[in-house]
């Protein structure tokens, strides 16, 4: 199972300065959404291998490093577990990448950010995944694109920027195969999609 980082685990941020409106670069804005943790536990416990993909544009456009992500990344961790001792994340992938990015390293168009799917396959070498009998939950149109690009089944959720994706999917005619309120919900429809096989 695929999971989107920003918007479907954590609370979306406004932001400490215009330019960083929606970016998370500082630990103590760190929040769940709302029985996130309890759905992370319930995937695992349905067999999920639990894999976050999040593209990371600010570490290129110079507002965060990669020391700031791995410490907002650790605090996520930090709270999932203590909300539910069962969520646990398998693996986390991120590309700092943007090609409008100020630190050279990572100016450029990369295939690891989604809607590319480079953290995916990624993820499948390392996890031994099968991709045909895997989703994608997030609330971006980069994340439906990502899973429909991989050949995954996509759960977009209503929180993050969901409802202004879902507008962008049904506007570019993307096939969405399921819609979640949050990441609770998503888990719980695949639990019902898998049965019905």
């Amino acid at each position: 199972m695929f999971l989107d980082r920003d918007g479907t685990i954590l609370k979306e941020i406004e932001g400490s300065s215009p330019e960083t409106l929606g970016y998370l670069v500082a630990v103590e804005d760190v929040e769940l959404i709302s029985g996130s943790a309890d759905a992370i536990a319930l995937a695992r416990k349905s067999g999920y291998k639990i894999i976050i993909i999040t593209n990371q544009s600010a570490i290129a456009r110079g507002w965060l490093t990669e020391e700031d992500l791995r410490k907002i990344n650790h605090r996520m961790y930090e709270l999932l577990l203590d909300s539910n001792p069962e969520a646990k994340i398998d693996g986390l992938y991120y590309s700092p990448y943007h090609k409008e990015g100020i630190i050279e390293k990572f100016r450029s168009e990369h295939s690891s950010r989604k809607p590319d799917i480079g953290m995916i396959l990624e993820a499948e070498r390392e996890f031994d995944i099968d991709l045909s009998s895997s989703y994608m939950i997030g609330d971006a149109y980069s994340d439906i694109m990502c899973g429909i690009n991989a050949g995954l089944k996509n759960i977009l959720v209503e929180t993050g920027y969901g409802k202004v994706a879902y507008k962008k999917c049904l506007d570019e005619n993307l096939k969405i195969d399921f819609i979640a309120t949050n990441l609770f919900e998503a888990v719980r429809i695949i639990e019902k999609n898998e049965q019905k096989r």
